[in-house]
């Protein structure tokens, strides 16, 4: 995340408490920065988060809400961000399962509510390879309550009118902290 600068120009650094993972097929999925075909990412992804009691020891409460986004910081360039952060999805009601031996290992999507419904990732022509950025989001309060969280106004920016903001400004509106991330680079095929 660093080294692809999404820390600190899309979030601020943080301790990752979950392994967060976006499949669009079993050949098509995200891992930190790989890159995948513009056609192979029309589809919303399936979600996935896994985690181990020895890794956060109070990670696997059922009664925890998690949020996913995807952003993209590179719009329409990433040489010209003016656009940036472009907000292509956000979710929430992900909800951890534990199994008897305390790992989580899958999320429950079948109580997932759409805040911003998925736009796939599209950059223009000649614009170079993008980051899209997963980015999965708990309370910071631990609240176990349902989230009422707030639409961005508009997908460009998030909402907020200012260039290059966006998912950070968002997540702390809503009193959200960043548990994961993951990320894949998508380029037009006109360069």
């Amino acid at each position: 995340l660093k080294k692809a600068e999404i820390i600190p120009t899309v979030i601020d650094d943080f301790l990752p408490t979950l392994i967060m993972g976006a499949q669009w097929s079993s050949k098509d999925y995200a891992e930190l920065g790989n890159t995948l075909e513009v056609k192979k990412v029309r589809d919303e992804p399936t979600i996935t988060l896994n985690g181990s009691s020895t890794f956060s020891p109070n990670l696997c409460r059922a009664s925890t809400t998690y949020t996913v986004t995807l952003t993209d910081p590179d719009a329409p360039s990433r040489d010209n961000p003016k656009w940036a952060e472009m907000c292509h999805f956000i979710a929430t009601g992900l909800v951890l399962s534990s199994s008897a031996g305390g790992s989580c290992t899958h999320v429950q999507l079948s109580n997932l509510k759409d805040i911003m419904p998925y736009k796939p990732p599209g950059p223009p022509e000649k614009t170079g390879k993008h980051r899209y950025v997963f980015l999965v989001f708990a309370p910071a309060n631990g609240t176990s309550e349902a989230l009422n969280l707030t639409k961005p106004a508009d997908r460009q920016h998030w909402g907020t009118g200012k260039e290059r903001h966006g998912v950070r400004d968002w997540a702390h509106l809503n009193g959200l902290v960043p548990v994961a991330a993951n990320f894949i680079y998508a380029q037009n095929k006109k360069q």
